[in-house]
């Protein structure tokens, strides 16, 4: 596809100046029989002679928010797997305002009704997490150890400290916050920044690769992570509750406020619409993310277990999961970026994920490769 042909489609569509890059994204998707080349030096370069999907400034607008610092050039990188490419770099201040509040996440009683909690997600469905349902937890998941509010006042008990917060929020909870609502907030946040590196060149091909805590998914529009599945098997396994606000998200102390599903309420506030779906952000391997949805509520068809697909404007991309799911997405078609260290253009060995064994489904059987774009 020429890249003039989808640009047009996506201005006409989206509109100018914010998301000139959408549609360019995928265009320009290289397969893997022009995607490496060897310099004399020994080097092997995953981009040379391809297009990167947009440029930076088409970059910067689309995450034109307060708070996101984004290089004025592609900057060289090396993913987890040794790849050398060239990568957008964007630094992110993580307790800016990010365009809709956040919060609540414990209620404080189990008199309280949905405006004062949270969500929990199970098995795909999306319940509120009220006081209600706190209350009958035991009844939910048939185990008499739930006990996270006092019988006589209906108080919860609730991390109410950044003590608290770190003593709980994390794999291996203290016993003494065993049974408890787990909440932390924005100002419990140790790090100020986070800097990404998003792959210029993404290709889809033979692999799949998973998704990783180093990875995430990727990054919303307005600078908030999109993350792997929340831990849920830990978290209730300690007989604690970790909700998530009505957009999905809550907060751990080490990456700040962060994305585990995508609700009605995160697409209507990050997204831009086109006649396909609502754009959300970018993928940690540079394809772009759009709704569960399109513009019409159908839940879009034909995507492959990474929740990708192609169409003739927007080359290959993604599409969230739905909100109960847990699973933003399935898998990567490309080899992701990751966060790092500010100053620093290396994603760590110890970031990737498994490269040429697909994630199982529920029987243990390897998941179908998405088509290469050739």
């Amino acid at each position: 596809m020429k890249l003039q042909n989808s640009f047009g489609a996506i201005t006409r569509n989206l509109g100018l100046p914010l998301l000139v890059a959408i549609g360019l994204t995928g265009c320009n998707t290289t397969t893997d029989e022009s995607a490496e080349h060897s310099h004399d030096n020994g080097e092997v370069h995953s981009h040379d002679h391809v297009e990167p999907h947009t440029d930076v400034e088409m970059f910067k607008q689309a995450f034109a928010n307060d708070g996101i610092e984004i290089a004025d050039e592609l900057v060289e990188c090396t993913l987890a797997s040794g790849t050398k490419t060239e990568c957008f770099q964007l630094t992110v201040e993580l307790n800016k305002n990010r365009g809709h509040e956040v919060g609540p996440w414990c209620p404080r009683n189990v008199s309280e009704g949905a405006d004062s909690a949270g969500i929990w997600l199970d098995e795909g469905q999306v319940y509120d997490a009220d006081g209600n349902f706190i209350k009958n937890l035991a009844t939910f998941y048939k185990d008499d150890e739930w006990q996270l509010y006092n019988p006589i006042t209906g108080d919860i008990k609730v991390t109410d400290s950044k003590q608290a917060c770190l003593a709980a929020a994390k794999p291996n909870v203290e016993a003494e916050y065993q049974n408890y609502c787990v909440e932390c907030q924005p100002e419990y946040v140790e790090t100020q920044t986070l800097t990404y590196l998003i792959p210029a060149y993404p290709k889809t091909g033979a692999d799949m690769y998973q998704i990783t805590a180093a990875s995430g998914v990727g990054l919303a529009l307005n600078g908030v992570k999109f993350d792997a599945s929340a831990p849920v098997d830990a978290i209730l396994g300690a007989h604690t509750l970790a909700p998530f606000d009505d957009f999905g998200g809550h907060v751990n102390p080490h990456v700040g406020y962060h994305y585990h599903a995508v609700t009605d309420k995160t697409t209507k506030s990050l997204g831009v619409a086109n006649d396909h779906a609502t754009l959300l952000g970018y993928a940690a391997d540079g394809f772009t993310l759009w709704s569960h949805t399109d513009t019409k509520g159908s839940e879009v068809s034909g995507l492959d277990q990474c929740n990708g697909h192609s169409t003739q404007a927007l080359g290959y991309h993604y599409h969230a999961g739905a909100a109960g799911s847990n699973k933003i997405l399935g898998c990567f078609t490309s080899e992701p970026g990751c966060s790092v260290e500010a100053g620093e253009t290396e994603c760590k060995a110890d970031m990737r994920g498994n490269r040429g064994a697909p994630p199982v489904d529920e029987n243990g059987n390897p998941l179908p490769k998405p088509e290469s774009n050739q």
